[in-house]
């Protein structure tokens, strides 16, 4: 499948947008807020320049460059995403992109950090043989934030752990819908201790692998006895002790189809793997997502929803990049599209827990 292409880096950032005309407070200030450059109560003087704009955006998300030469370097890029997002947002496409936290790299600097990490398994999986849900019948949408069993946005940070944020989040949701009671559990745990196999921290993991070390482990502790860090660390025996929430197994959702997947969903949040690297994936702000996007898993989310918005099916994704990206930390992506992998090859791979 296609993928977006990332611009060239102009050297020229004074961009050649900012045309005087008595609307243009007024119309840059809603860009600058679509694009989520500023909150809604700063006030903006009638002309900003591209490094004041820079300025602004790296207020807003707490960004510091170690030198003037690394921030000049940031600037380029920024300014140069910036252009790439006003360009797209002018078509007629089902999702905005915007300035995020991701706004000043490059989208080669965002694959190597935030995607990779997801570690393709060792053996092909063997086809599912039992599926509990294949006999269900779905209702039209579902969102299981609105259920109480969706704990907030967690952010992985500069940390390839996204396997161990999409097999807790399945797990926290699995559990409330069990027992009644929404508990945020310790991806560290998995970042520290599930190191002897295939699973290595930083360095990514398997959803799979984290449901068997949990369940071998005898369940897994909360995130306020064993919080996160955002690096790996050396196992702590005496937290790892503290088990909160244990699961009896986990099944695999019978592979690239996204009518079981959805009847799974339907039932429980579900952890998928996708392909996360592509550039407009990178700055997706809102809508939507309807790719493009290759199949190259690189990158673990969780499925806890789906529904249709103006004619067009979705799954509500939950991501570990904070809330300052997508829509406070999710994404909606097409569902029912014509590869059976689904978008980013979301169908390929999806399992739960049980509890």
């Amino acid at each position: 499948m296609q993928t977006s292409s990332a611009p060239q880096y102009s050297k020229n950032i004074k961009h050649d947008w900012f045309n005087s005309n008595d609307e243009k407070p007024v119309q840059w200030t809603m860009t600058l807020l679509l694009l989520g450059v500023v909150s809604a109560s700063r006030i903006l003087p009638a002309e900003v320049s591209m490094e004041e704009l820079h300025d602004l955006w790296m207020e807003k998300h707490g960004k510091t460059y170690g030198d003037a030469g690394e921030k000049a370097r940031r600037l380029e890029t920024f300014a140069a995403n910036m252009k790439y997002i006003e360009s797209f947002n002018a078509g007629s496409q089902k999702y905005r992109l915007g300035a995020n936290r991701f706004a000043d790299l490059t989208n080669e600097e965002f694959r190597a950090t935030y995607t990779g990490r997801y570690k393709q398994p060792g053996s092909p999986r063997a086809p599912s043989t039992s599926f509990k849900y294949r006999d269900f019948a779905a209702p039209e949408s579902l969102d299981w934030r609105t259920k109480g069993a969706v704990t907030p946005v967690k952010d992985q940070q500069e940390c390839g752990a996204c396997w161990a944020f999409s097999a807790v989040a399945s797990i926290e949701s699995a559990n409330q819908i069990k027992k009644g009671k929404l508990v945020s559990l310790s991806e560290q745990e998995l970042v520290d201790c599930d190191v002897n196999g295939e699973d290595q921290g930083c360095s990514g993991g398997l959803m799979d692998n984290a449901f068997s070390f949990i369940i071998k482990n005898g369940g897994i502790t909360t995130e306020a006895n064993y919080p996160y860090k955002g690096a790996d660390g050396t196992c702590d025996a005496g937290k790892e002790s503290s088990s909160a929430v244990r699961i009896s197994g986990f099944e695999d959702v019978p592979a690239n189809s996204e009518a079981s997947l959805l009847k799974a969903v339907a039932n429980q949040p579900v952890s998928v793997a996708i392909d996360g690297g592509d550039y407009n994936f990178q700055l997706y702000s809102s809508g939507v997502f309807t790719g493009p996007c290759a199949t190259d898993l690189d990158h673990a989310v969780t499925v806890v929803g789906y529904g249709i918005d103006d004619g067009v099916k979705f799954w509500l994704v939950k991501n570990s990049w904070g809330t300052s990206w997508g829509e406070k930390g999710y994404i909606r992506m097409e569902r029912d599209v014509d590869d059976k992998q689904g978008l980013c090859g979301l169908a390929m791979q999806p399992s739960y827990p049980t509890v």
